[in-house]
């Protein structure tokens, strides 16, 4: 027996860009659009075609665009108490979009109606009908967003629903319940929605969820539980104040867990790298723990975790990460077993008892000294050379010494740092200096003294850099952790230092990264 179809209703141009810090171009928005439809969404909302010009713009240039499975929505208000529809001029601006699908909001809360429209409850009935109606006869679907559905239902039940009979009446082919100030808790969706469907059982009805109760996921899902087949939101959640319901965590809920599923279902491997996409776009830092695809949604760090997990993935894995595109991570850190490390793969380990539990004893010891390893992988990688007895030695530093002056009374301030350095027999003495702090002057240096015996060394980036207070009690004599992320040729690692001073553990945090990086490019230059 085939699946009900749930449709998703995408509105990451409008709603998504309302989301503080989020900002889209036109052009933006076009390259959305397309990623969109490949991903197999139903309808895409461009955005309110009366509202600005850069909405103008893309409702223009987006009917170039060769769709293959979204319909683009335009989307706006009912009309002004003072005009007729033909005269409004937001309906105008809708009609004049020529999108296949208009969605159209109207207040269904009576204190909307009287406080913030000030109009008689009678009078909004009627501008939500006769826009309906109007616009009906102008594109191909009318969707009617009944705006603050659910607090209006708690408030005035019985107006609430004549907001949507007026709707219906219009000629709209879908109703969507809007819980627009997100304060609706999921245990009191299915009455309301048994008495919707039961009032207007020949017309689509959808969710509209936000997110600042926490449960906008849910309270969709649960909609779909009880008959809604059409879901609106935004991928990654984000929108307005706490963010609209996240399409990213309702599709593979839908398609992984209930009898239902949505036209992409064959797009969910993809669902990772889709997120992470748009994520790109809109310039914003996806949280580690979100659901399905953050970075930490199938991460574990316990050994208890990840010795059931060597027996059988579904002991602490609720879905298998491939099947939305993501992967499994074993995390080292003093709470790691032998089967944390014994997950790496490492022969000498795997086949030496005395060996795993040297490591595990030292990962222990470290970590307790301040050490992390989740963020360090390349750290980790040369602790394991070196109680493995495989450790290379590329280079020694002799000695090292970092000094900040500052000018000009305070507003001027350059580092300088002097590195000496041995690379086989031979001496080097280098220095650098930098206006962006201590540690770029010491990187500066260090690359100065090693570009001759490795090349590769003017390739390498400090991408990321971060301090951590390991004991703050300590005040000023605290240890800090600091991690740092590297890059070249298009690889990324990390590496960790600990220490009471911020230089010194920055040194050996670069000094991991330079040695992880002479270990994976094994070419000299001069020698």
């Amino acid at each position: 027996m085939a699946k009900k179809v749930i449709e998703i209703y995408d509105t990451t141009l409008r709603d998504g860009a309302q989301g503080e810090g989020v900002s889209f171009t036109v052009q933006d928005k076009l390259n959305l659009t397309i990623a969109l439809d490949n991903f197999g969404v139903d309808y895409i909302e461009g955005g309110w075609p009366g509202s600005n010009p850069k909405d103008a713009e893309y409702f223009e240039k987006v009917k170039q665009l060769k769709l293959k499975n979204a319909r683009v929505a335009a989307f706006g208000s009912t009309r002004h108490a003072k005009n007729t529809p033909g005269r409004d001029p937001n309906i105008r601006k809708l009609v004049a979009a020529k999108t296949e699908v208009i969605t159209i909001f109207g207040k269904a809360w009576d204190l909307h109606v009287t406080d913030a429209l000030r109009v008689s409850l009678d009078t909004n009935l009627e501008m939500i009908e006769s826009s309906v109606k109007f616009l009906k006869r102008k594109t191909g679907k009318v969707i009617f967003d009944a705006e603050h559905f659910f607090d209006g239902y708690f408030a005035n039940p019985e107006y609430a629903l004549q907001a949507l009979e007026a709707a219906a009446n219009g000629g709209a082919e879908l109703l969507v319940l809007c819980d627009t100030n997100g304060g609706c808790l999921t245990h009191k969706l299915p009455a309301i929605l048994d008495v919707v469907r039961s009032r207007f059982s020949g017309i689509e009805i959808g969710i509209h969820a936000h997110n600042d109760s926490g449960v906008a996921t849910a309270n969709s899902i649960t909609a779909v539980m009880e008959g809604a087949s059409h879901v609106q939101g935004t991928m990654n959640g984000i929108g307005e104040r706490c963010g609209n319901a996240n399409l990213i965590e309702i599709i593979p809920g839908i398609n992984l867990k209930t009898e239902y599923q949505t036209r992409n279902f064959k797009h969910l491997k993809g669902l990772t790298e889709f997120s992470r996409y748009i994520d790109e776009v809109a310039n914003t830092i996806p949280p580690k723990g979100l659901p399905y695809v953050g970075r930490s949604a199938f991460t574990h760090k316990a050994g208890v975790h990840a010795s059931a997990l060597a027996r059988n993935k579904k002991t602490y894995e609720h879905i298998s990460p491939e099947s939305v595109g993501n992967e499994r991570r074993i995390l080292i850190s003093e709470l790691s077993g032998r089967s944390n490390l014994k997950t790496l793969g490492i022969k000498e380990i795997d086949e030496n008892p005395e060996l795993l539990k040297t490591l595990l004893n030292r990962v222990m010891e470290l970590e307790n000294d301040g050490y992390a390893f989740e963020a360090a992988n390349a750290s980790f990688a040369l602790l394991i050379d070196r109680i493995c007895g495989r450790e290379n030695i590329f280079f020694h530093v002799d000695s090292y010494r970092v000094m900040s002056e500052v000018e000009n009374n305070g507003v001027e301030s350059v580092s300088e740092a002097t590195v000496k350095t041995t690379v086989g027999k031979t001496g080097y003495h280098t220095v650098s200096e930098s206006v962006n702090g201590p540690v770029d002057a010491l990187f500066s240096a260090l690359k100065k003294a090693l570009k001759e015996d490795y090349p590769v060394v003017e390739s390498i980036k400090l991408i990321d850099y971060k301090v951590h207070i390991v004991n703050p009690k300590a005040a000023t004599s605290a240890k800090v952790r600091v991690i740092v992320q590297s890059e070249c040729g298009g690889k990324i690692w990390g590496t960790v230092g600990v220490s009471e001073s911020v230089i010194e553990a920055s040194y050996h945090a670069i000094i991991d990264s330079l040695e992880y990086l002479f270990k994976n490019n094994r070419k000299r230059g001069r020698k």
